[in-house]
């Protein structure tokens, strides 16, 4: 078939996308594809050797053979979020993960939590601070205290890749982390910490939708962050495939992960972070475009069960028309 790959964009996870993205391209082309490099910038950086390019414009886009599918390996916002789901609906192409409505809620980490709570899923607990209140007052640092106290997790509301959140120990420490997060989005959540194991689940599916091994994620410094997540040095992050969870709350992760993907209406794949702590399975937040890239956790998880990159991206394809 001939497949667009997408990958690149404006968001803060541009360098992550373009690695998700030529994995894929590398992929596809292995499977036999002829395959297309879209960007969605005005100016075409960073495309695989001799990669046939373009970038994604309705122009562009009609100088070549309509794709069969577009294959997006975006993340964050620009491409995550809805807005690169809504133009393919316009042009009429089909492409891989979940729709506009479904990709909109995942990444705006509020809306999602109030999809979840409303569900019955547990969440952490959670304040939303407006651009106004990012002004750092003595009063917005009081009502956090009060309404939610220290510690805290601070991240901006539709942000991925960890860009701009802060785990708050101390309350001197939060004006600093408010203003990090504000660097990256005008709403800042501030999430009760939940102390316990991090784990993230897959989903694959559209109907039904299976869920694949549980990852456990232990970092030197507690905190899976960007660095953690991209590093290729083996000692920032321990991934553990299959976590080493009690059968109860491993049924349980695996039953959430699930329950998240059709909440939101996720297509395709769907990737849940959560924590398990003594008080039982707490979800952080859904991915509707997880990584790709050669350190990624969705590939980890789908290679537990034998099921290799090329495997995953061909599975990929096929649920994306």
């Amino acid at each position: 078939m001939n497949i667009a790959v997408l990958a690149g964009g404006r968001s803060a996870e541009r360098t992550i996308s373009l690695a998700s993205g030529k994995q894929v391209y590398d992929a596809l082309v292995r499977l036999g594809h002829t395959v297309v490099w879209w960007d969605v910038t005005r100016k075409l950086l960073e495309p695989p050797p001799g990669a046939v390019t373009g970038v994604l414009t309705e122009f562009d886009v009609l100088k070549h053979p309509a794709p069969n599918l577009v294959f997006i390996a975006l993340h964050g916002t620009d491409g995550e979020d809805g807005t690169v789901q809504g133009f393919l609906e316009l042009m009429g192409l089909k492409y891989t993960g979940s729709g506009v409505l479904a990709s909109a809620l995942a990444m705006d980490k509020v809306r999602a939590k109030t999809m979840f709570t409303a569900a019955g899923i547990p969440t952490p607990a959670h304040m939303l601070l407006e651009s106004r209140d990012l002004l750092v007052t003595r009063n917005t640092v009081r009502r956090v205290e009060q309404d939610l106290g220290i510690p805290c997790v601070v991240k901006p509301v539709r942000q991925g890749s960890s860009f701009g959140t802060t785990i708050v120990k101390d309350i001197s420490d939060l004006p600093r982390a408010l203003r990090s997060a504000a660097r990256f989005d005008s709403q800042v959540m501030v999430e009760e910490l939940v102390v316990g194991t991090e784990i993230t689940v897959s989903c694959l599916g559209n109907s039904p939708v299976a869920a694949l091994p549980i990852i456990e994620i232990v970092t030197k410094s507690g905190f899976f962050d960007y660095a953690a997540k991209y590093s290729t040095d083996d000692d920032a992050a321990e991934e553990i495939v299959p976590a080493r969870l009690e059968t109860d709350m491993a049924e349980e992760a695996t039953k959430l992960a699930i329950e998240c993907h059709l909440v939101l209406g996720c297509r395709g794949v769907s990737r849940t972070d959560m924590i398990v702590s003594e008080d039982g399975v707490f979800v952080l937040e859904t991915n509707t475009l997880p990584g790709l890239t050669s350190t990624s956790l969705l590939p980890k998880a789908a290679a537990a069960i034998g099921l290799d990159f090329d495997a995953l991206v061909a599975r990929l394809v096929e649920m994306g028309l």
